[in-house]
């Protein structure tokens, strides 16, 4: 071969060598490069990138002061040094949240096999809300992350184990007169592999004092329908108490809870600035029962309880979906003392030895016992009325109370955007009833227009002897009473009242021992002495029928025919200054010398009376018992005998002598 020819085919193999060399220097030179960079690479240069990506998601700055991540089947994201500042319109401050350390662990596997966003493990250490409301706006709110309208609602990642650690919440809200600092943590793993989350609070609420402590399951059972999720509330708020125990299975619905709800305290008005419910001033209370929550509606069921010496069962629910709550609700008490609910009329409730009063309140009674006023003056809050709608019925079964003539108790209350209306209220005596119509609708934020028609029909005469601890009697008492004011109290609408009032009451009855025992007199014998009614006389009819115009009840015919006697009376009775001047006298139906009866004085004051006989000569007491009443013959009143207690049979001669 020639030298040249066998250098042509050295040359090639030579190339060869040459260029595989090559190569594994490039590899080399690349695997070099890729330990290079795995050894030094840096996940924290993504760090402006996940910052930017965040802050657009929450529609609010976010910064971190490092960032890595860990792959694997299970990814880690690790921040250190996490800041979420305030929405851009809030004030410069303290930023709305911080985090010490978070690391979240994430499933890719899950997410590349059926697109789920898993999250095993959230592990937060010493967070750090600042969650304040200035200038009326919530810092807490996050618009970026609402549903937006016709966006399909989306399964959203299921969430594992969360792991808190030293975590702090401060809520100030001046609109709530809130200022409460909350730790937050979650316990070590139990037995059962879970862990609770814990919270603790203090500050105040409503310009009161407030303590809390809640304890939960883990997260991992929030969204596991078949786990009931435990949860166990304790909070006070000033004087009030509420209790909240149980489990719920679906704990993001609050739906199929069996959780006991328990409310205790002096008022049940002092649960406004909790329930958004304007409820009236009552004695102590203590209710349990189930609370459960379905579409927007929280329900209040089958509980029981006590209010003063009342107590009080049934189911009420709160509609929250709208501008407002609208409550619903149907409440019945076995026995009920009318004096608890005094607050419904603006006075003070219960009695000096209804249990649980608190000082404050029985300082309160006595005040109200002393002052000079028997009509309540205590003002409706028309605004806080309109703050919510509510609709209740309400069954008293007894009625206790040394006195007290009723016996049973019903009510249909409704209130809508302010507007009081009760149809009916209605109060049971023996056989018959007193029931009524009011309708109270705001005339601007301080007053009131009072529309009231009360009937008395079939009412047992006996059974208000009874109620008084006076002998029985028999007969019926009825009548009908209307009222159309303005105002915003009991006393305003009296004072400003126009209307009428009627009574009847037919056969039975025993005179003597009611006056002694209504007179309040030591000397009720002397008052029945000088009206000239015997020791015994009995009740045969008595018809009264008053005008009332701008407060003033004036007498347009008020006569009682007993036995032996007949009395009548004349005078007004002014409910704006609680006055009374009125005037009885009696007629004997057999007159004889040396039984002249003496007219009586009724003056003074609603709460102290003053009865005396009137110092005027005998001649003109003789004139005066002989024609005062009788200006207004009771025949007209006929048809009122009639609607009042059925029939005239007691009435009837009286109103045909007087014709």
């Amino acid at each position: 071969m020639k030298p040249d020819r066998a250098l042509e085919a050295a040359v090639p193999g030579e190339a060869r060598r040459t260029g595989l060399r090559v190569r594994w220097v490039v590899v080399g030179l690349l695997a070099l490069g890729v330990a290079a960079l795995i050894a030094f690479w840096d996940w924290n240069w993504f760090r402006p990138l996940v910052e930017a990506q965040v802050s657009a998601a929450l529609g609010r700055p976010v910064s971190l002061q490092h960032f890595d991540l860990e792959p694997g089947r299970q990814t880690v994201v690790v921040a250190d040094g996490v800041t979420v500042g305030d929405p851009p319109s809030s004030p410069a401050g303290t930023p709305f949240a911080t985090i010490q350390h978070l690391a979240v662990t994430v499933d890719v596997m899950a997410y590349l096999k059926g697109r789920q966003i898993v999250v095993p493990l959230i592990a937060v250490d010493h967070p750090v809300i600042d969650a304040r409301r200035e200038d009326g706006k919530p810092n807490w709110v996050f618009p970026a992350l609402a549903s937006k309208p016709g966006a399909a609602a989306g399964a959203g990642p299921q969430i594992g184990d969360l792991q808190i650690s030293e975590g702090s919440i401060h809520l100030l809200d001046p609109s709530l007169k809130a200022d409460v600092a909350m730790d937050v943590a979650t316990s070590a793993r139990r037995a059962d592999g879970e862990r609770q989350i814990e919270v603790t609070a203090k500050g105040t609420y409503a310009d009161q004092p407030i303590t809390g402590r809640a304890t939960g399951g883990a997260l991992l059972t929030l969204r596991d329908a078949t786990h009931p999720y435990p949860i166990d509330l304790e909070v006070a708020n000033g004087p009030t108490r509420i209790h909240l125990a149980g489990t719920v299975l679906n704990p993001m619905a609050f739906a199929g809870a069996d959780v006991k709800l328990t409310l205790s305290g002096p008022d049940m008005k002092l649960l406004y600035p909790l329930t958004a419910i304007p409820l009236p001033k009552t004695p102590s209370y203590q209710v349990s029962g189930n609370l459960d929550y379905t579409s927007g509606r929280v329900l209040f069921r089958n509980f029981n309880g006590r209010v003063g010496s009342s107590d009080l069962s049934g189911t009420v629910q709160v509609d929250i979906r709208g501008a407002k709550p609208v409550l619903t609700g149907e409440l019945a008490s076995h026995h009920v003392d009318l004096a608890d609910l005094g607050g419904f009329i603006g006075s003070e409730p219960g009695r000096m030895s209804t249990p649980g009063q608190t000082p404050q309140q029985r300082q309160e009674l006595a005040k109200a016992e002393a002052s000079p006023r028997l009509l309540p003056t205590k003002r409706i809050d028309i605004p806080r009325l309109k703050s919510a709608d509510i609709h209740i019925k309400y069954r008293g079964d007894q009625i206790i109370g040394r006195g007290v003539p009723f016996d049973r108790m019903t009510a249909v209350l409704d209130i809508d955007d302010g507007r009081i209306r009760l149809t009916p209220l209605s109060l049971g005596v023996g056989r018959g009833q007193i029931e009524g119509t009011i309708d109270l609708a705001p005339a601007n934020d301080a007053l009131y227009r009072l529309r009231a028609n009360v009937g008395v029909q079939h009412v047992d005469l006996g059974r208000l002897l009874a109620a008084t601890g006076m002998t029985n009697g028999s007969g019926t008492v009825g009548g009908r009473a209307a009222i159309d004011s303005t105002g915003n109290s009991v006393a305003t609408f009296a004072a400003n009242g126009d209307g009428s009032v009627q009574l009847v009451m037919s056969g039975g009855g025993d005179l003597s021992a009611l006056l002694v025992d209504l007179s309040g007199l030591q000397f009720g014998n002397a008052l029945l002495s000088a009206l000239g009614i015997p020791a015994r006389d009995q009740i045969r009819c008595f018809v009264g029928d008053w005008a009332l115009r701008h407060g003033v009840l004036s007498t347009r015919t008020m006569i009682l025919d007993t036995a032996s006697n007949v009395v009548s009376g004349s005078g007004d009775v002014n409910l704006d200054n609680e006055m009374l001047d009125y005037h009885v006298a009696t007629k004997s139906k057999h007159f004889s010398i040396g039984t002249m009866p003496t007219p009586i004085a009724i003056t003074g004051s609603f709460k102290h009376p003053s009865i005396r006989p009137e110092a005027v000569p005998l001649l003109a007491r003789g004139a005066a018992a002989v024609g005062l009443g009788f200006l207004f013959p009771p025949a007209a009143l006929l048809p009122t005998i009639q609607f009042g207690v059925g029939d005239d049979a007691g009435c009837a001669p009286l109103a045909h002598r007087q014709k």
